[in-house]
């Protein structure tokens, strides 16, 4: 029988498998490491991406915020031009106020009552004087009561005085200054 010594050649291909197995042991790590680097670069290059869109909007928002305290500004400067405008409407509108209440008196006072005061506060007027008698108090409510500029006579006292040798009725009563507008005049004035 002839004898032959497998040994070395076990021994051979037990390195080649060896060399074989490092070397793809090798490459398997290469190759991992490589994934791993292209894996950290991409995310990496999204991270910045997003950071760059992060920024841009950072910016937007901080000139958004500066054009609404801008707006706001406006906003403010807007409510006080209208409060002018109205106060000066309110002026234009109330300044010939004086004249006008002066002159619907001289019209709504009946014969027989004297006038001592007048004052007026905003749309109140107080007035107070002298009437030959009760009734011609009654007259001057009644005629305030249909006037369109005065309205809601309010008698606060009344009392009998001597005034020169004449027994008369000293008055005063509070009544309101309106504002009509054309329709309410011709209305009242038909009636």
């Amino acid at each position: 029988m002839i004898r032959i010594n497998l040994l070395p050649h076990r021994e051979e291909k037990r390195k080649a498998l060896r060399q074989q197995f490092y070397a793809l042991a090798g490459l398997i790590s290469v190759l991992a490491a490589l994934i791993i680097f292209l894996g950290y670069t991409v995310i990496g290059g999204y991270i910045s991406a997003q950071e760059e869109k992060n920024n841009f909007l950072k910016k937007e928002i901080a000139l958004l915020d500066k054009d609404i305290d801008q707006i706001k500004g406006l906003k403010e400067k807007t409510q006080a031009l209208l409060a002018r405008k109205q106060v000066i409407e309110s002026l234009q509108r109330d300044r010939a106020e004086a004249v006008r209440l002066l002159s619907e008196m001289t019209t709504q006072i009946p014969e027989g009552v004297y006038l001592k005061s007048l004052k007026q506060d905003g749309p109140t007027v107080t007035i107070g004087g002298y009437a030959q008698s009760n009734a011609r108090v009654s007259t001057l409510m009644r005629n305030i009561e249909a006037s369109p500029w005065l309205e809601k006579p309010n008698l606060i006292e009344i009392k009998s005085v001597d005034v020169g040798r004449r027994r008369l009725s000293e008055f005063s009563m509070t009544l309101v200054l309106t504002r009509p507008n054309a329709n309410e005049i011709k209305e009242k004035e038909k009636k």
